[in-house]
This record gives structure tokens, sequence and C-alpha cells, in this order.
């Protein structure tokens, strides 16, 4: 579905990814994982469309989709979360929802609305209540929901944990889970590494720009090397 070769990208004359290679397949969860500052930001707006490429491959469904302007892959289904929620604050839970689907999807917009509703019952409780209103939880709820709305073939999710308690982190990957087990294909780029690797199929290591370890999201859980540098052991 995803396939990123030699990818290089970053910012003036900074060169912050140097070769990432990684794969989403059809109906998978694959995370991207690493500390803050290890280019994973960098990469979801280079998939996105966001920045420049400077060197490799995206490849979305076969066609080539580097440089493509972000409208262009948004219409093809790859939908990014960006960190952050960046919710419309003075906007309704509603309203926030529906500009979800102006540029994909818009003929569906009632159903994938109670599609979302049915995903996430407490924004159905809070329709006309303002967004910049919502907890952290429901604002991230919301960012997601937006993101279905534009009926993606692939979510990446940028650090959907960011700022939420023990127990709301628990519940946001409970529905990402639930999320993929309808069909849906996620990338998930997180640094919370032992949930997102519990949660996931394959991962990706990230650090300064280079992908230094991949592969079944068990079998890095068990790492040494990782368990070392990010879990202390």
């Amino acid at each position: 579905m995803l396939d990123v070769t030699g990818l290089r990208a970053g910012y003036g004359p900074a060169e912050v990814l140097r070769g990432i290679d990684l794969t989403v397949r059809a109906g998978e969860i694959v995370a991207v994982l690493g500390a803050n500052g290890a280019g994973k930001t960098t990469l979801n707006r280079a998939i996105s469309g966001v920045i420049a490429v400077r060197g490799g491959t995206i490849r979305f469904d076969d066609e080539d989709i580097a440089g493509s302007r972000p409208a262009a892959i948004v219409s093809r289904g790859l939908i990014h979360v960006p960190e952050g929620r960046r919710i419309f604050p003075n906007m309704s839970v509603r309203e926030n929802l529906v500009m979800g689907s102006y540029a994909r999807a818009r003929a569906n917009r009632a159903r994938n609305l109670d599609r979302v509703f049915a995903t996430f019952p407490r924004l159905a409780e809070r329709t006309r209540q303002a967004a910049g209103t919502l907890s952290g939880g429901e604002q991230q709820m919301l960012a997601i929901g937006r993101g279905l709305m534009a009926e993606p073939r692939l979510l990446i999710l940028d650090e959907p944990s960011l700022g939420l308690s023990p127990l709301l982190v628990e519940e946001m990957f409970a529905l990402i889970g639930r999320i993929n087990a309808e069909g849906l294909s996620v990338m998930l780029v997180e640094q919370n590494v032992v949930q997102s690797l519990a949660l996931a199929h394959r991962a990706y290591i990230i650090e300064q720009g280079e992908i230094v370890l991949s592969g079944a999201a068990e079998a890095l859980a068990a790492d040494p090397a990782l368990q070392k540098a990010y879990l202390g052991l």
C-alpha cells in the first residue's frame, strides 16, 4: 500500500531524513517509533506532501506521490492526523467533523458522521459544543474522527497519545485497534514504545533521520538493543 524508499527531506540547509525505507501493507498497523527530534514528524510531512522531498520515492497504491500536492494525496485516501490535534477550537464538534469531508467523501458525509459517532460516542454527546472546550482526550478523538470522515485507505496518526493521561492513553490505543480491526491500515507514529509495540503488527525505530531497527513488533519488543535504548532494561 505504502512503499517509501531512500527518502530524504529536511528544512533549509538541514537534512533531517537520510534515506528512509519503510512499507505499510493493507490491513496493518505499522508503528514508527523514536525520540523527540528523531525525524518522525518530518517523515509524516514528507509523505503527506507538506514539505518537499529531496530524494527517494514514495509510492501509494503503486503510484509515485513524491512531489504531489497535499490535496492530491488526500484525494487518494492517504490521510494524516497531525501532532497536536489541530482542531478548529471555535467551531463545533460537528463542524470540525464536516470539515474532514471537505476534500474527499463529501457525498457520504451523513453516513460517515454516523460511523464516527458510533466509534466515539462521547463526540455524539457534544455535537454542538465548541471543540476548544473539549478535554484533551476528546480533542484527540475529534482529530481522528475528522480524519475518518475522509474515508481513509491509510491513516497516519502522529503522536495520538501525546499529553493524555495514562488512562486515556489506554483508551486511545484500544480505539486505534478497533479502527484497524474494521480493515483500516494505520501508520502509528509515536514516542510510546511499549504500547505501540503491543498494538502494531510491525515497527520501525528511527534515530537521527535513519531507520536503525525494524521487524515484527513482537520481536522488536524483545530486542535487547531496543530494551536498553528505550526501556532502560
